[in-house]
C-alpha cells in the first residue's frame, strides 16, 4: 500500500481514523472469460462506534467483502485499512476483529462459560482472569445464570448471545457478523435485533452486520451501505435509504416503492428523469387536489387487505402501475375494475438515477 493511502495521524486525528477504510476494494473470482467480478471498486469508511450494515441481495458482494474485512479472503487489488493500519494481507488472527456467524460454532461438549473463555484460553489468559471476563460478558448479553448449561439446553436466540458473548469477551475493536439471525424464526429474530442493538450500544464496539433483510438493516443499523452486483449504490442513514433513495434499484430492494418512468415524471412534474414515490405517500382521493400535490386517474387491478391498511394497485393510462397504502376504511367506493384516483405531495416523488455512478455511488 503506497504512503498516499496510509494513514499516518497524529493523536488529535486518531481519534477520527475510521475503525474500517476499504479503499477501491476489489475481489475476483476464476480467470478470463470464466472469471466473475464479486468486488468491484468499493470505497467505504465506517466510523468507531457505528451499528454498520451491509445490505444487498444474494450475490452482491457483501459477504464477500465482510470476510475480506476479516482476512478469510485476500483482495485482488486495493486496501483494508483497520484504526488506520493496512492488513490488506495479514491473517486473521493478526486482526484485531472477531466475527459471528449463522450457525453460531460453539463447542458441544463445552459448557456455555467455557465456550465463552475458549478464545482466551488459547491466548493462554490466567485462569481466574478468564473466568472473571467470561462472567462479565454472559452478564452483559443477559445469560449470567447460565455458565454451567450446554448449547443443546439452550434456545436459538440464546445460543446466539453466546456466540456473542465469545466474540466480545476478546475485546475486539470491531465485530463482523455475517447473517446472525438467519437460522431464527421471525418472532425470535425481532427479539434478536432488539438485543443486538441493546448490546452493541452497551459495548460501545464497532458492529459490521451483513443482512439481506431490508427490515433488519433499517432497524438496526446507524447506517448502511446497499450493495449491488459488487458495488455500493448508497450509503446512508436507514431514514435517508428509504425516504431519499439514489437510485432504481435502492428504490425497488429497500422497501416498496413506485417508479414513475421518464415521460410520466416530465407530464407530472415538467422533467424528464424517472422518479420514486412510496406507497404510504399515496392517497386514493374523490376529488381534485391542491397545487401542493399530483394526481392521476386509472383502473383499480387489485385490493389487497394487510389489516389496517389495504395496497391498492391502480393501472394508469400509459400502463404504469402504481401501489398505494390506505387505511382499510378509507376505500369507500373504491372495487377492483372500477377507477380510483390517487394523489401525492410533490415533494414526496424524488429522482433516482438508473444506476451508480462511475464513481461508485454515493459514499
Amino acid at each position: 500500500m503506497s504512503e498516499s493511502v496510509a494513514l499516518h495521524t497524529t493523536n488529535d486525528e486518531k481519534r477520527s481514523t475510521p475503525a474500517i477504510q476499504l479503499v477501491g476494494l476489489r475481489k475476483q473470482f476464476g480467470a478470463g472469460e470464466l472469471s466473475v467480478h464479486a468486488v468491484d471498486g468499493v470505497d467505504l469508511s465506517i466510523e468507531e462506534g457505528e451499528f454498520f450494515s451491509l445490505l444487498g441481495p444474494s450475490g452482491s458482494g457483501k459477504t464477500t467483502v465482510l470476510r475480506m474485512i476479516a482476512g478469510f479472503e485476500l483482495p485482488t487489488g486495493g486496501a483494508i485499512l483497520l484504526q488506520g493500519k493496512d492488513v490488506t494481507t495479514q491473517p486473521p488472527y493478526d486482526r484485531d476483529v472477531n466475527t459471528v456467524f449463522q450457525d453460531y460454532a460453539l463447542f458441544p461438549h463445552l459448557t456455555v462459560r467455557q465456550n465463552v473463555e475458549y478464545g482466551l484460553k488459547v491466548k493462554k489468559v490466567p485462569k481466574a482472569e478468564r473466568r472473571r471476563r467470561a462472567e462479565e460478558m454472559l452478564e452483559a448479553v443477559r445469560l449470567g445464570s447460565y455458565g454451567n448449561r450446554k448449547p443443546n439446553q439452550l434456545s436459538g436466540g440464546q445460543r446466539q448471545r453466546v456466540a456473542l458473548a465469545r466474540a466480545l469477551v476478546n475485546r475486539p475493536k470491531v465485530l463482523l457478523l455475517d447473517e446472525p439471525l438467519g437460522a431464527l424464526d421471525l418472532k425470535l429474530r425481532e427479539e434478536m435485533q432488539v438485543e443486538l442493538k441493546t448490546i452493541q450500544r452497551d459495548v460501545g464496539i464497532t458492529f459490521v452486520f451483513v443482512t439481506h433483510d431490508q427490515g433488519e438493516a433499517l432497524s438496526m443499523s446507524s447506517r448502511v451501505a446497499v450493495f449491488n452486483h459488487g458495488r455500493i449504490e448508497q450509503v446512508g442513514t436507514p431514514r435517508e435509504i428509504y425516504d431519499h433513495p439514489s437510485t432504481m434499484f435502492v428504490a425497488g430492494f429497500v422497501g416498496t416503492s413506485n417508479l414513475l418512468p421518464a415521460p410520466l415524471s416530465q407530464e407530472l412534474f415538467g422533467v424528464f428523469r424517472t422518479h420514486s414515490v412510496r406507497p404510504e405517500r399515496i392517497r386514493v382521493v374523490q376529488q381534485t387536489v391542491s397545487d401542493v400535490e399530483v394526481s392521476v386517474e386509472g383502473v383499480v387491478d387489485d385490493i389487497q387487505y394487510l389489516g389496517a391498511d389495504c395496497r391498492v394497485r391502480v393501472r394508469i393510462a400509459d400502463g404504469t402501475h402504481l401501489l398505494a397504502n390506505v387505511p382499510s376504511d378509507g376505500l369507500v367506493g373504491v372495487a377492483v375494475g372500477g377507477t380510483a384516483r390517487l394523489a401525492w405531495p410533490r415533494f414526496a416523488a424524488f429522482e433516482v438515477a438508473e444506476t451508480i455512478t462511475s464513481e461508485g455511488g454515493d459514499q
